[in-house]
């Protein structure tokens, strides 16, 4: 039985990064085809997620994804317009959506103008309107997949070292502005995330083999330490990072 949070989760560990990609693709194509209804994912950003969705365009998984009944929500984005190269938003649009035959009213990107705040609550609107109410509930998942990457300083999605969404408890979706990074991002929170069926955390690369190291071990003071999930979380990694 695969754990529910950062320790106790199952490890798979592939050769590269290609092969995470592979393995994750695989997994989506046969949750979604096993799903009975609506399948809902909340997506990364990152190098190895880029892969994967890059692989997910291909005839081979195009033709056999079920997109008409695929919901698919963002993990976190940049508060940049769609068109800047740092946007997640304009990056699977052009990598993914744009190849496939996703109907628009599928896919619900971030907000990207306006208040940082007003736009989080704004997403906050739209996961409650799909979940159908208000308060999540340990026996009915908002998400049935969701994709995480880690970053060097321990962040996953957008919950980045030393900011407040670190003690948010109720909100799903809050603005983070990182003092390590640039922009204001919007991301989901700790509680949205462990309304899930799946947590995958996709790592790749030596240079993220310590952080990983760490966060497995349960580090406190690194953010994606305290992941947890309703379901399960899996970690499908690369030799380099597994290292």
């Amino acid at each position: 039985m695969n754990g529910h949070d950062v320790v106790s989760a199952k490890e798979i560990v592939l050769s590269d990064s290609e092969a995470v990609a592979r393995h994750a693709a695989d997994f989506l194509l046969e949750e979604a085809l096993r799903a009975t209804d609506v399948f809902r994912i909340a997506l990364s950003g990152g190098s190895t997620p880029k892969r994967l969705y890059a692989m997910m365009a291909q005839p081979d998984y195009a033709t056999r994804f079920p997109w008409t009944r695929t919901q698919f929500f963002f993990g976190d984005d940049r508060f940049v317009p769609a068109d800047s190269p740092d946007s997640n938003r304009g990056m699977l649009q052009k990598i993914l959506f744009s190849q496939v035959d996703v109907p628009p009213e599928n896919i619900h990107p971030m907000p990207d103008q306006g208040d940082p705040d007003a736009a989080a609550r704004a997403y906050e609107t739209v996961l409650k309107a799909q979940y159908g109410a208000a308060t999540l509930r340990k026996d009915k998942p908002l998400f049935d997949v969701v994709l995480l990457g880690l970053g060097e300083n321990g962040h996953t999605a957008s919950l980045f070292p030393r900011q407040p969404v670190l003690q948010e408890k109720t909100r799903w979706v809050a603005a983070c502005t990182p003092d390590d990074a640039p922009h204001t991002r919007l991301t989901l929170t700790y509680p949205a995330i462990a309304s899930s069926r799946y947590v995958l955390f996709l790592v790749t690369g030596a240079a993220k083999a310590a952080v990983c190291a760490r966060v497995r071990k349960g580090d406190p003071a690194e953010p994606a330490s305290h992941i947890t999930s309703e379901g399960r979380i899996e970690w499908i990694v690369d030799k380099d990072a597994a290292a």
